[in-house]
Formats: C-alpha cells, sequence, structure tokens
C-alpha cells in the first residue's frame, strides 16, 4: 500500500520537475518561439490561460479564478483521498501524480496568471494543442485511475 508520505513525495518529484522545466523553458525561449525537434514534435513557448490542452483559452478572462478554484478543491479532495487509507496502490499512485500536476499548474496560475506549456506534437499539420509535464502527470493519473477502475472485481 501506498502511504501517504509516498504519495506526497510523488507530487512533489512531478511539481519539481513541472516547475524546473517551465523554468528553463522561459529562460531559453522568447514567448512564441517554436524550435523544430522531429518531424513530429517541437519545442514551444506558449502561455495558457485555459485548462488543459488549451480549452477555453480564447474566454476574456473568468477562466483564471474558476481554475484555481477548480485547482484549489481538486487538490483538497485529493489530499483527503490520500490520507485515507484505503485504495489500491494504483490509485494512490495515480492520485499522486494528479496532485503534483494540479499543484503544478496551479502554481503558474497563482503566480504567472497563466500555464507555461512547451511540448507540442503534431501529425502534419494537425497539432495536439501545447501541454507540460504538469498535464502530463494529471492525463496518466486519469488514465491509471481508469484502468484501475476496470480491473476492480465487481460486486453484484
Amino acid at each position: 500500500m501506498l502511504k501517504f508520505r509516498t504519495g506526497l513525495v510523488i507530487a512533489t518529484l512531478v511539481i519539481i520537475l513541472d516547475q524546473l522545466s517551465k523554468y528553463v523553458v522561459t529562460q531559453t525561449l522568447v514567448w512564441g518561439d517554436l524550435h523544430r525537434i522531429t518531424g513530429f514534435f517541437d519545442l514551444v513557448f506558449a502561455h495558457n490561460t485555459g485548462a488543459a490542452f488549451s480549452l477555453f483559452a480564447d474566454q476574456p478572462g473568468w477562466q483564471r479564478g474558476f481554475f484555481i478554484a477548480i485547482a484549489s478543491v481538486a487538490v483538497i479532495v485529493i489530499l483527503y483521498l490520500l490520507r485515507r487509507s484505503s485504495g489500491s496502490t494504483l490509485a494512490r499512485f495515480a492520485l499522486s501524480l494528479i496532485l503534483g500536476g494540479a499543484l503544478g499548474n496551479l502554481i503558474d496560475r497563482l503566480t504567472l496568471g497563466y500555464v507555461v506549456d512547451f511540448l507540442s506534437f503534431h501529425l502534419g499539420t494537425y497539432y495536439w494543442p501545447a501541454f507540460n509535464v504538469a498535464d502530463s502527470a494529471i492525463t496518466v493519473g486519469a488514465v491509471l485511475l481508469i484502468w484501475d477502475s476496470l480491473k476492480q472485481p465487481k460486486h453484484a
């Protein structure tokens, strides 16, 4: 069983990796830069005022407070769930990833007013919205939670 403290360590590692990667991007790229790395991957420096993968980024500004509130509630709920001793190790690991990702992006929203995104994948002219390490941790955590819930025994 993944202990509460171990979950906090995992979340902290996600935050450190996220914030360190964003710091490197902001120190080495200029906003709007695009550096082609491969035929399907670019490094970019983008400001995301929306949710994950730029959802609602084109809105007039209400989303900052809304996403700060949502992330804050999510952090409280996840901390509560991690504090409880129930749940599989995989579910607790997934929650730790989501917690770290939520806090990584929350730090950006509180300090910058937007989230720094820099990973950009594409297939020809079809681009996936830019994202970051925190978004990746949230996505992987959500997939792991779904997987864990599907492999649980069904009760009649």
